[in-house]
């Protein structure tokens, strides 16, 4: 049904891309989830036909965790447009009808690409965003600066947490390399102990939700946490900043913590012993309808230990309650659903030794 334009701007505006209340869940649930989903990048142009599937793995919870739709903007009314292209698509009615939806953004529903705090219309965009996924108008979240946030889920034995940084709002300028390797990306580790990903503010918010009781924590980064080799946008351009937070999740004794995050155009797992007692998982989800058509030979990640040559995919992580250690299913799946990349881990393996 085609919806008049009128309709669209309310969609845009928040009234339709989520029921209301979705998005603020309030106190924990006591339903455990048993199975997220996660993807990023939908370009709100092209066609989305991998919502069905997404809905068709019944998801307990759906992560929207960067490029939600591709702004590019400093007019706020042409990105509440936009965001109305993805509202009016049928798949993503019928996963929101599905299942609580969680988000945070990356650099082109932020509103630059690749870009941090420099990005001039940051506040407005906040409000954008925030309007567009249900967030009550008197929401703590509405006087920050930046849309991070964190939610609790499931009983105390089998709770979860959900914590969604923000990698725009309060980022450093990106360093560029004098001359990048072709295909490698532009931008080399900045070690300047100034520079920040996350802010202050957020750093502090952050030790507070580390230390709320938790079994499994999934962290959502828009951009990857455990790669280092490639020169695109990832956590590695600020080293400083990843051993900080590897140092948080070390000193806070946060145990059950694993990464997802987007951005690429590729999907990956990479794993590494980042110093937080436990390996750290980053399990890469992109992209919903914009992924790269091959997989780069030229892209080599020390800490990768699987890749998905190609297509759109989405993430599951899936959690076995039922196990006395449960097991935890990290996977990718493509646009028929069939699982093209997994790793089973125990939730014993990701404790503090």
């Amino acid at each position: 049904m085609r919806l008049s334009r009128r309709r669209l701007l309310l969609t845009a505006a928040g009234l339709a891309l989520l029921p209301p209340g979705s998005y603020a869940l309030g106190a924990p649930q006591q339903r455990p989830l048993a199975r997220i989903a996660f993807g990023s990048c939908a370009g709100q142009d092209q066609e989305q036909p991998i919502w069905d599937t997404i809905v068709g793995a019944k998801p307990d919870l759906f992560l929207f965790i960067g490029d939600n739709i591709y702004a590019d903007t400093t007019d706020m009314a042409e990105m509440r447009a936009k965001y109305a292209k993805l509202a009016a698509k049928p798949g993503y009615q019928r996963l929101k009808a599905a299942c609580p939806i969680l988000a945070t953004w990356d650099d082109h529903d932020f509103g630059v690409n690749d870009g941090g705090r420099e990005y001039p219309k940051r506040a407005e965009s906040q409000q954008v965003f925030l309007d567009v996924f249900g967030e009550p108008k008197d929401s703590p979240r509405r006087k920050q600066e930046g849309v991070y946030d964190a939610k609790v889920f499931g009983p105390e034995d089998k709770r979860v947490q959900v914590i969604l940084l923000d990698t725009r709002y309060h980022r450093s300028p990106l360093k560029r390399a004098v001359a990048p390797p072709r295909g490698q990306g532009p931008y080399v580790p900045d070690d300047d102990p100034n520079a920040t990903m996350l802010g202050e503010a957020q750093w502090k918010w952050l030790e507070q939700q580390l230390r709320v009781p938790a079994r499994v924590r999934v962290i959502a980064s828009s951009i990857q946490v455990v790669p280092e080799d490639h020169g695109w946008e990832k956590w590695m351009n600020f080293p400083r900043e990843r051993e900080r937070l590897f140092r948080l999740i070390r000193d806070t004794k946060a145990s059950g913590v694993f990464f997802v995050s987007g951005d690429r155009h590729i999907a990956e797992l990479a794993v590494m012993d980042g110093g937080a007692g436990y390996p750290m998982y980053d399990l890469t989800s992109s992209s919903l309808n914009r992924s790269a058509r091959r997989t780069l030979p030229d892209a080599p990640e020390r800490n990768r230990v699987g890749l998905m040559n190609w297509g759109d995919n989405f993430g599951v992580i899936e959690v076995d309650w039922n196990d006395p250690d449960p097991l935890i299913r990290l996977q990718i799946r493509d646009v028929q659903g069939d699982v093209v990349l997994q790793r089973k881990v125990r939730l014993s393996s990701l404790q503090a030794k």
